[in-house]
């Protein structure tokens, strides 16, 4: 009876496993084959597509043919991202060294659980509250149509904070109280310990729910299509309205028919979207093994 539990669950194990490495790979070859008949059906140039900031889907020929360049979306997507982490990561890091090393025992018990609300309110609440708040605010005081990249960022770096929050924790927790206790008794300091034994030693963690808060930045589409302006031109300023990849497609996916330029080209910013989330997952692994590697 053992041996065919055992293997009951070996094979159970196995074929959810294999279900999930056809469904990663079918929608991998789905988005590409989409995404691709922008160049090879469509004929529109790879340098075209990725560094010109001419979006007219669906101007006829006789006024100068379609033209689907999407650099002025990567921009919108890449500025938005990183600045929502730029703010997000440091404050997230500081709240996190506060509850694993600094606040009592239900400070700790209070605080972690209040952050980690704040990763299942719906994204569509956050832009809810930031039309609502966030873009009068920025309208009134600083100026501008209140619809920018200040109001798209400072979204993110809300949306994001948990993860960082929860993921440096995590790599604090989990080092040896060996280490700190071995920085006391030579003399140091607590503020010492922290900084100079447990953020370098945690460094792989931290780094690795950064990466993982600005993909989540990078990926996030309703929040923030709310309240940054959804204007296709390259900002000049953070007041300026700006719009990212993910915005351009929810707004013009419900316009176009399937097969055409236009579709193609929306799945073709899907398309850059997977490579993208692909390139900050090798990051991570590759900061996990050199931090194995270094101890």
């Amino acid at each position: 009876m053992k041996i065919t539990s055992d293997t009951t669950g070996r094979v159970l194990s196995t074929g959810a496993a294999l279900v999930t490495i056809l469904l990663t790979l079918a929608i991998i070859v789905f988005i590409a084959t989409k995404g691709l008949s922008t160049f090879i059906i469509n004929g529109v140039p790879v340098k075209d597509f990725l560094f010109s900031t001419n979006w007219f889907p669906d101007r006829p020929l006789e006024e100068g043919g379609p033209q689907v360049g999407v650099l002025a979306f990567m921009l919108g997507s890449i500025i938005v991202s990183l600045l929502a982490v730029l703010v997000s990561a440091p404050l997230s890091v500081a709240c996190a060294v506060f509850i694993r090393e600094i606040a009592p025992f239900w400070g700790q018990r209070v605080l972690q659980p209040a952050i980690e609300i704040l990763a299942g309110i719906p994204s569509v609440v956050y832009g809810y509250i930031g039309l609502s708040l966030l873009v009068p605010f920025i309208r009134e005081h600083l100026g501008g149509l209140g619809f920018s990249v200040l109001a798209g960022f400072l979204v993110l770096s809300v949306m994001i904070l948990p993860t960082i929050v929860s993921m440096s924790v995590d790599s604090l927790r989990a080092l040896p109280q060996e280490w700190k206790e071995a920085a006391y008794a030579l003399g140091s300091t607590r503020w010492q310990t922290i900084r100079i034994v447990l953020l370098p030693a945690a460094r792989s963690g931290i780094i690795t729910g950064v990466v993982l808060g600005l993909a989540r930045a990078f990926g996030e589409a309703l929040a923030v299509q709310m309240v940054i302006g959804n204007t296709r031109k390259i900002p000049g300023s953070i007041l300026d309205p700006v719009i990212t990849l993910t915005s351009a497609i929810t707004m013009d996916m419900g316009n176009t028919p399937m097969g055409s330029l236009w579709s193609n080209s929306l799945w073709s910013m899907g398309l850059l979207l997977l490579f993208i989330s692909c390139l900050f997952i090798l990051v991570v692994r590759f900061v996990v093994q050199r931090s194995e590697m270094s101890q």
